[in-house]
């Protein structure tokens, strides 16, 4: 299968004149339960690892190898989070937006554009751009992709030797059969989002 070109995206945008571009993902909108993830990364320009894809198309083991790669070597990178109750607050789509929003506003470096996963960019101050499933079409955004996904997964991990109940180390908070068999037999906990546990 052809690789596609991660950077045809980036590349043409530094054709427009711009000079410093992040790339913008979340990880973490679709559990029951912790933070949504996000992370913000500027790439060397043309930088590439035979790796780099969307987080989801990688393994956890080369998600591994690609998360602490990418924290050596791109220009700047900043994870942020926003947490359960927040979701509860303000529901989900809010609490992504917010968490892409620390993430960029956490980098060491300003991007002059930030390219957002998705189709929805409301709440981000920075100069920027959507692209839906961009993850599998930008260097920036898939890295980013990589340091939300291995973020919230570790952070997952450390929440299961909190609350061992509810097994978070095998579903890392979503809905599988296992994380609502527990959820009956021991009620929620307090990193639940309670507004995603009407159904119980």
């Amino acid at each position: 299968m052809e690789h596609p070109d991660l950077w045809e995206i980036e590349e043409g945008l530094f054709a427009q004149g711009h000079t410093v571009i992040c790339g913008v993902d979340e990880a973490g909108a679709g559990p029951l339960a912790g933070r949504v993830y996000a992370a913000a990364v500027i790439l060397p320009r043309g930088w590439s690892h035979p790796f780099l894809n969307d987080s989801k198309k990688v393994t956890e083991k080369r998600r591994a190898v690609l998360y602490d790669v990418i924290c050596q070597e791109a220009e700047a990178w900043s994870i942020a989070w926003a947490e359960a109750e927040e979701i509860d607050q303000i529901n989900i789509l809010n609490a992504r937006m917010l968490a892409m929003e620390r993430a960029i506003q956490g980098l060491s470096v300003k991007p002059d554009l930030a390219l957002i996963d998705g189709n929805r960019s409301k709440g981000i101050t920075t100069p920027n751009q959507t692209v839906v499933k961009g993850d599998g079409k930008s260097a920036s955004i898939a890295a980013a992709s990589i340091l939300a996904k291995v973020a919230r997964d570790r952070y997952m991990i450390e929440m299961a030797n909190v609350y061992p109940d509810y097994a978070f180390e095998k579903h890392k908070g979503y809905p599988t059969k296992l994380h609502y068999a527990r959820l009956r037999q021991y009620g929620p906990c307090p990193i639940h989002r309670k507004t995603f546990l009407k159904k119980l």
